[in-house]
């Protein structure tokens, strides 16, 4: 048998496999989960500290699912601004260094028409680790950057899962 026919072969019985599990999966009703598996959150209106690299991913993520975002909604989503905490991991002596990055915002959920709160300045969290070489600075500015916008991104979809979860908003 030729290579070229070995390579066919392996990718023919790789599909089919990825195929058939694909279907047996969905079969008994099992769904990655996505977007669509968290619930349609009712007409929301971001407030705060609604200029911020958080918010706007957090309204991003809101229209994705298909939520609506406007003024005047009748759920207030009040924003904190958002803090990026940095806190080295190790001895100072060496060259690489791991670093823990905390991005957290306060987070306030109240009802427009009566004006009672179902969140009050709760805390939402999230963190990283990542590991860093002192000596190059370029590289390192760069990782930093790229590790705030995992962390923001990963911020909105707490915030989202958490309003999810608020049975008085559903």
């Amino acid at each position: 048998m030729k290579p070229s026919q070995h390579v066919t072969r392996r990718r023919f019985l790789a599909t089919s496999i990825a195929a058939s599990a694909a279907v047996l999966l969905s079969g008994c009703g099992f769904r990655l989960r996505g977007l669509d598996s968290m619930p349609r959150l009712p007409a929301l209106s971001l407030e705060g500290d609604d200029k911020s690299a958080l918010a706007q991913q957090l309204r991003i993520r809101l229209l994705q699912q298909s939520s609506e975002v406007s003024d005047g909604a009748p759920w207030r989503v009040t924003l904190g601004s958002p803090t990026l905490r940095q806190r080295r991991i190790g001895s100072e002596g060496r060259a690489s260094q791991e670093h823990e990055l905390t991005l957290s915002t306060s987070l306030s959920v109240q009802q427009r028409e009566d004006n009672a709160y179902v969140l009050n300045n709760a805390t939402v969290t999230t963190n990283t680790r990542i590991r860093v070489s002192d000596d190059d600075l370029l590289n390192r500015e760069t990782l930093f950057q790229e590790a705030e916008q995992t962390l923001t991104r990963q911020l909105a979809e707490r915030i989202i899962e958490r309003l999810a979860n608020l049975e008085a908003i559903r």
